[in-house]
């Protein structure tokens, strides 16, 4: 299918080839028919991507700051290696789709195939769409009206929360495509409105629609021409619609509002607020969020949960329906704001000049003739069963930044990458040479050219893949965890039998500098201690969540358990682990774990989520023997009382060059597994037993 993508390292827009997307669970696939494109929203990011470095760096300064930290702790090249990484992603533009549900994923009731929905989708011949940013569109509202629903919505969410009374002044500022939304909504409410604006054309459309105009351009003071229409009362309301970085506009907006008055931000402003303007007339100002309650809440957007309507009247959906609603009574009228339709080929008629200004919103139409395709060919190079052809499941950050920059390094011969949207897969299959991008994953377990299935999805779907990788007779990499729980595991290993090898993601112990250790204490019993400045994320983001990404101990802390287990060349016997807080939560990320080992050994892992960020991620300390060695970041290695050993030196090294190499080569050579199998569980089960220990408030014994 076509899909229009932007290069955020050069602006580059264009329409890719990429496989189409397949249903998910709670999800319907829409075959487009229009998409609107909106030049305020869409120029922002164009004009981002094409300005050079620094003038990126100076629009994103606390970007900046991160980047600076990052060379303090992990260097120069590394840094600067992940950040143009970062900037060669592909973005998908758009989001004001329409189109008809070709398929309806698990768990959705209230569509079927056929219907005609407007949803936020992208500007992409067919998109996968939570039920819960879709609506159905009513008969008498035509493909190009309903175009506008998701941009009326972010219009209409800001009304909302102005709460705007019959005979009320509200001020729109800007009279782009979401400023003129919101003024016709703000009179069919019953509201005199005054619209601002610098452009004559866009004024003239507001007059039309019954909106009282003002044109700074004209030589107008806007705040006095807001006070002499009030009667020196002031606006009830101001709702900021425009973009700009100036300042000027919320001081303006203060100047205007009555007392009392309430000020809302939907655009892009500056926000340097004076606080003498807002304090004398006890002003209120608010931020809009997008479409309305349930943005940005995965539990509403991606798991289909919705809000009840008693306790939260209006939500994204709930909005879109509302704008629906009211473009089918003819109250909110749209025709009169396209200022051009286009095919889909002919994209670039719109990108090319969407810097100037001149359009209000642009309708891209999409033919009738397009079938979703699940892969597409990338190049036509021969991989034949046994050669060590590679497929990779899962395209995110992993796969982008660490493990195919790896591959690619050590010629890996890589055959196809599957991914759920088509679009990231894609990207990497061209800038890697690899064969073929899909989002059916399943093609790649029966794919005969495929001998290693290397698996980089959320951690909820790795025992699957991997039972199913090893059912299709694979060699499995899977990054880390393996498993969840105990019966995550239980399912692999009522298929695993040996006669495919299958590796866990804990590249630490081929690190150069884990090797040094190992090599110096041999199986001396020791002391570890592991410690993890693993840095804070988001409560919302999926890693927290025990049924998606298990928490950060069965996810991250693994990687300690395993890289102990290497270096005492013993399994763990017994785990106990306690974490931060007056009652701490089995998610926690902020816990110490103690180990003991079958050979006397032990080990403690901290992994701390509320340490700097400047200060080095990772630290080993190994102690026995009367010696002692300290690892700093996998950049330097000190040893002391260490006879013929001094330091070990160089770049950050993690050992993931160092596992795939040895991977790929035993795939085409024979052996066995890279760490083996006995390993492989009792890591997983200490992982299990650490959260045991911390909810039960006690050891937990393995063996």
């Amino acid at each position: 299918m076509k899909q229009i993508i932007q290069s955020f390292k050069n602006g580059e827009t264009v329409l890719e080839e990429v496989p189409a997307p397949k249903v998910k669970r709670g999800c319907l696939l829409i075959k487009t028919t229009r998409t609107l494109v909106s030049a305020g929203t869409e120029r922002m990011l164009v004009e981002f991507g094409r300005a050079n470095m620094f003038q990126k760096a100076l629009q994103q300064p606390e970007r900046v700051k991160q980047v600076l930290g990052k060379i303090k702790t992990e260097g120069v090249k590394p840094t600067l290696t992940a950040v143009f990484n970062k900037l060669g992603q592909p973005l998908p533009l758009g989001y004001c789709n329409v189109g008809k549900v070709i398929a309806v994923g698990e768990g959705v009731n209230d569509f079927a195939i056929g219907d005609r929905v407007a949803s936020n989708g992208q500007h992409a011949e067919f998109v996968c769409v939570p039920k819960n940013l879709c609506a159905h569109i009513p008969d008498n509202v035509n493909d190009d009206e309903a175009a506008f629903t998701v941009i009326g919505s972010i219009g209409l969410q800001g009304i909302r929360l102005c709460d705007p009374q019959l005979g009320e002044t509200i001020v729109v500022v800007g009279l782009g495509l979401i400023g003129l939304i919101t003024a016709e909504l703000l009179v069919a409410n019953g509201c005199r409105v005054i619209g601002i604006d610098l452009d004559a054309g866009k004024i003239a459309i507001a007059k039309k629609k019954g909106i009282i105009t003002i044109n700074p351009k004209d030589g107008t003071d806007v705040v006095k021409s807001v006070m002499e229409l009030t009667d020196g009362i002031g606006a009830d309301g101001v709702i900021i619609t425009a973009s700009a970085k100036t300042d000027e506009l919320i001081s303006d907006a203060a100047k205007m509002s009555r007392k009392r008055g309430r000020i809302i931000l939907v655009g892009v402003i500056g926000l340097n607020i004076s606080r003498a303007d807002f304090y004398e007339k006890e002003l209120t100002f608010q931020v809009s969020c997008s479409y309305g309650p349930g943005r940005y809440d995965d539990n509403y957007e991606k798991a289909g949960i919705d809000y009840p309507l008693p306790f939260v009247r209006w939500t994204e959906q709930r909005n879109f329906k509302a704008i629906l609603q009211t473009i089918s009574s003819g109250k909110l009228e749209v025709n009169s704001l396209i200022t051009e339709r286009v095919s889909l080929a002919d994209y670039n008629k719109i990108y090319s000049n969407i810097s100037s200004g001149g359009s209000i919103a642009s309708i891209l139409e999409y033919s009738e003739n397009s079938n979703p395709a699940d892969t597409v060919t990338i190049s036509s190079g021969t991989f034949a069963s046994g050669n060590g052809g590679i497929g990779i499941i899962g395209a995110g950050n992993f796969t982008a930044m660490t493990m195919l920059p790896a591959l690619s390094t050590i010629g890996a011969p890589l055959y196809a990458i599957a991914s759920a949207s088509g679009l990231t897969g894609t990207s990497l299959a061209k800038k890697y040479k690899i064969g073929k991008s899909t989002t059916d994953y399943k093609s790649i377990l029966s794919d005969p050219a495929v001998d290693l299935v290397m698996i980089t999805t959320r951690h909820n779907e790795h025992a699957l893949m991997v039972v199913e990788s090893l059912q299709a007779g694979k060699h499995v990499f899977v990054e880390k965890p393996l498993a969840l729980n105990k019966e995550e595991l239980d399912n692999i290993l009522k298929v695993y039998d040996g006669s495919k090898t299958l590796t866990v993601g804990f590249n630490r112990r081929f690190s150069p500098h884990m090797q040094k250790v190992k090599q110096i204490v041999g199986d001396a019993q020791m002391n570890v201690i592991a410690t993890m400045n693993a840095g804070s994320i988001p409560a919302n983001v999926w890693v927290h969540d025990l049924k998606t990404g298990g928490g950060r101990i069965v996810g991250e802390a693994c990687h300690y358990m395993d890289l102990i287990t290497f270096l005492t060349g013993s399994k763990i016997k017994a785990v106990c682990m306690n974490a931060m807080g007056v009652n701490p939560q089995a998610n926690t990320d902020n816990a110490s774990i103690l180990l003991q080992y079958e050979n006397g050994s032990t080990g403690v892992i901290n992994y701390f989520a509320n340490g700097s960020k400047i200060y080095s991620k990772e630290r080993i300390e190994v102690y026995a023997q009367e010696r002692t060695i300290i690892t700093d970041n996998f950049r330097l290695t000190e040893g002391f009382g260490t006879k013929g050993f001094s330091k070990l030196k160089t770049n950050v090294d993690k050992g993931h060059n160092a596992q795939f190499k040895l991977l790929t080569d035993r795939i085409k050579t024979g052996g066995q597994s890279l760490i083996a199998m006995d390993e492989l569980v009792n890591t997983a089960l200490a992982s299990f037993a650490a959260i045991e220990s911390l909810v039960k408030r006690e050891w937990v014994t393995l063996i």
